[in-house]
């Protein structure tokens, strides 16, 4: 069925609350929704990263059996629960840069006789490897998730990484299936996902494109999973952080031309990671106590991976045509300075509304872009970049960003509709915004559902639309461009009810400034 909606956004010059009467003149936007979906939105782009890396894993998730805090086996009940309740699909681990000095053995076996090492990334801190291949794999099953396992290839051998992979899938009666026969696993466990690598033209070994190309080749051949399992190879692909020494597009046209279809089928998926945040790793602001600029400048870093998406998705398409490769932004979010007084490598940040911006933001994009992209993973999970979750010792706080995953759970495995919106603008300074971003899907419910963004920090939007009936839903907003909970006000930021009125017959909406809201359209 053809569905087209109108919609009229009407913007005071004043902020103004969210049930006011806008008398004055304003910008209409028509907007309109294709005939026919587009593929699928698959539900692992809202996945998550979690790597040894600050608090994200030692408090964040795993306190250990004998801990006060409580917890199911070690995992920190609060967490679990928190992470059961949006439903996540996929966790990329062991990192990012830890991965890229990790070595499996040391991870597996009693706790009490696993070797300390330095976590030579991150704050040189010992790393006691108590969360290591157990603790991951049966926290993806207490949690419902798929395991997307990233293998060591800068400093560890094709050898190395078979193994490992032999050691989680086989279900023979070989010597490394025993091994963890023996070390309290009997059945293999399930491995959606290996990344090949991780940021291979930097932390991953500094290669250049066509030694990363050959890289992701030669270890793609050496590891095997039952067929059953049917197991996704990720190679480790471009940044677009890094314009002054690598190119994403020179990166990501090598490693479609000698690893992808054209080459003999060897790349299943490719790797992308792009965080909002200053030019080539330039100096990053606060993340909280910012001023407009700083408001406005970030939501522009976030759009800004459109752009290189679209980029990126022109080259793919030019040796894969059929897209049988898939895109996956297993990286991706806010990074500013650390918070004062924490330690220092442990990229501890607060999140505020602006942070939820940016999520709601850049899952829209994805929407956009389901022909490509079918994983992503936000980093990180717990206490670090853009968390879900902040956590102080017995003490856990759900954050803005948490919030809008949670809203926006009725677009896992949705037909996304693309709209056109006409212009319509929020500007400060230099960066011109959307004033509203939209997405446009049906759910697995039959459902319409929209996501709508309001940019604008100051002024209410009255959006009005073609539909008729009535729409109920949630949103998320703010006080002040900085509103984020703490764990003396957890709080402070939620999600409350939120619904359509009618006018003169069809359904409009009241979007407060800095607003996200998710609504099922009846």
């Amino acid at each position: 069925m053809r569905m087209a909606v109108r919609l009229a956004l009407l913007a005071g010059l004043l902020s103004l609350p969210a049930n006011a009467q806008l008398g004055t003149a304003a910008p209409v936007v028509d907007i309109s929704i294709a005939d026919s979906p587009g593929p699928v939105i698959d539900r692992h782009i809202y996945g998550q990263f979690s790597e040894h890396l600050g608090r994200g894993i030692y408090e964040g998730i795993w306190v250990g059996e004998n801990s006060k805090i409580p917890n199911i086996n070690g995992y920190r009940k609060d967490v679990v629960q928190a992470l059961k309740a949006i439903h996540v699909p996929v966790v990329r681990w062991p990192g990012g840069c830890f991965a890229d000095n990790y070595d499996w053995r040391d991870g597996i076996g009693p706790r009490d006789k696993r070797p300390v090492r330095i976590n030579v990334n991150w704050g040189d801190v010992t790393e006691n490897n108590a969360f290591g291949t157990h603790e991951y794999f049966n926290f993806m099953e207490l949690l419902g998730a798929d395991a997307y396992l990233s293998v060591n290839t800068g400093s560890m051998t094709p050898m190395d990484a078979e193994r490992w992979v032999e050691y989680v899938t086989s279900d023979q009666n070989a010597t490394l299936a025993n091994e963890r026969r023996k070390n309290g696993r009997d059945k293999p466990w399930n491995l959606k996902f290996i990344g090949i690598g991780n940021e291979t033209w930097g932390c991953g070994g500094n290669m250049r494109p066509a030694v990363a190309a050959a890289n992701n080749a030669r270890y793609s051949g050496f590891l095997h999973t039952p067929a059953a399992m049917a197991t996704i190879k990720v190679a480790s692909g471009a940044s677009g952080n890094l314009d002054k020494w690598h190119d994403y597009k020179a990166f990501t046209e090598e490693m479609m031309k000698n690893s992808g279809p054209t080459f003999g089928g060897s790349l299943q998926a490719l790797s992308y990671h792009y965080y909002a945040m200053p030019p080539n790793l330039g100096p990053k602001g606060p993340a909280t106590g910012f001023d407009e600029r700083g408001w406005a400048t970030q939501l522009g870093y976030a759009l800004d991976l459109e752009r290189q998406i679209d980029d990126v998705t022109k080259i793919m398409d030019k040796y894969d045509p059929a897209k049988k490769v898939a895109l996956f932004v297993d990286e991706w979010g806010a990074w500013y300075q650390q918070e004062p007084g924490s330690h220092p490598g442990f990229l501890y940040q607060q999140n505020t509304i602006r942070d939820a911006e940016v999520a709601a933001l850049t899952l829209n994009i994805f929407h956009r872009h389901t022909d490509r992209v079918k994983l992503a993973a936000i980093a990180q999970m717990v206490n670090v970049l853009q968390a879900m979750i902040l956590t102080d010792k017995e003490k856990m706080v759900l954050t803005p960003t948490y919030y809008v995953f949670d809203l926006y759970q009725p677009f896992m495995d949705a037909s996304p509709y693309k709209v056109k919106v006409t212009n319509a603008s929020y500007a400060y300074g230099d960066t011109k915004l959307p004033l509203i971003d939209v997405s446009a899907a049906r759910g697995k419910d039959g459902k319409l559902y929209l996501a709508l963004v309001n940019t604008d920090p100051h002024r209410t939007v009255t959006v009005r639309t073609g539909l008729t009936g009535s729409a109920t839903g949630r949103i998320l907003a703010g006080a002040a461009m900085d509103a984020h909970n703490s764990f003396d006000r957890p709080n402070a930021v939620h999600p409350v009810p939120f619904s359509g009125v009618s006018q003169n017959g069809k359904l409009a909406f009241q979007m407060p400034p800095m607003a996200v809201a998710v609504v099922a359209v009846n």
